[in-house]
């Protein structure tokens, strides 16, 4: 930060310097003589009336004031340009549990392809690689290989192990009878022991899924399916509605008390012709903040 200069009020018996008010005012002295002067210092130059030094003190003070507010100012918004949002208060988003994701890109199109919620993409497609539509995982999240598959592409039966053993077969078949073309999946642990799977589930087209979807998955009560080891799921009403996607559907549940070891919650997505399943377990309770982020996140990857 620039330092305030020092005003100093003219002496009245001082010999002269470049930066003196005296000498603004007074015509200047003449070039001092090669030896040392014999005479005591000059002191006939009339010192500038005292009208005249309040003035030039007031003028000083207000330059000085304005000069260091100015780089006060200029180094404040700086500073505001530089800091991450963390840092600038009002602004942190550290305290109510959200995680560190990456910046999010959308993977480009196929030359000519439309948008899945194009008005001309009747099937509400999405010709983007599918694999590359998945949330990365958050900073310091250790990565789930297991859910990487082959190629990327996760084996049915793998994606179908979330659920009781009871609903399996029948889900399977509902799967098979609808047109599932393949799965994109992608998992990870945080530090605090949140554990997270994603899997996208590509069909035929959005009337499929939409279908799907309505009647079979995710009514509104409770979900259609059985997730393994989530008890009582009922659907999640503290869920802000203000985190709603577009052209995406949405219906989240969270794991009722008393539950057991961990607390499970889950959320599914209809967006085009992708049917997402997002599952969050933890031990003790599945924090509601970072599943509200996970949903909101990946919904906007498939809008």
């Amino acid at each position: 930060m620039t330092e305030q200069p020092q005003v100093t009020e003219p002496a009245t018996v001082a010999e002269p310097t470049a930066t003196h008010p005296q000498s603004v005012l007074s015509p200047p002295p003449p070039p001092p003589p090669t030896d040392p002067p014999l005479q005591a210092p000059l002191v006939s130059l009339a010192p500038p009336a005292p009208k005249d030094r309040r003035v030039l003190r007031a003028v000083l003070r207000w330059t000085a004031a304005v000069v260091v507010f100015a780089a006060v100012g200029a180094s404040a918004a700086y500073g505001i340009t530089r800091m991450e949002r963390t840092d600038v208060p009002g602004l942190a988003t550290e305290s109510d549990g959200r995680w560190d994701y990456p910046e999010l890109v959308k993977p480009p199109l196929p030359s000519g392809s439309p948008e899945p919620f194009d008005e001309a993409n009747k099937a509400g497609a999405h010709y983007a690689d599918l694999r590359a539509l998945l949330l990365p995982a958050p900073a310091g999240a250790t990565q789930d290989k297991a859910l990487r598959g082959s190629d990327g592409w996760l084996a049915t039966k793998d994606f179908l192990a979330e659920y009781e053993p009871e609903d399996r077969e029948e889900f399977q078949q509902e799967l098979v009878d609808d047109g599932l073309r393949h799965i994109a999946a992608r998992g990870w642990t945080t530090e605090e022991g949140t554990h997270t799977r994603i899997y996208l589930l590509h069909f035929d087209t959005a009337a499929v899924v939409d279908e799907a979807f309505s009647a079979d998955i995710a009514p509104y009560s409770s979900p259609g399916r059985l997730l393994r080891g989530a008890g009582s799921s009922v659907f999640d009403e503290d869920f802000p509605e203000s985190a709603r996607v577009d052209d995406v559907q949405r219906s989240v549940y969270t794991e009722a008390k008393p539950y057991g070891a961990e607390q499970v919650r889950q959320a599914y997505l209809a967006a085009g012709d992708v049917l997402a399943v997002i599952i969050q377990s933890r031990k003790g309770t599945a924090k509601a903040v970072p599943f509200q982020q996970t949903v909101t996140l990946q919904s906007q990857l498939l809008g």
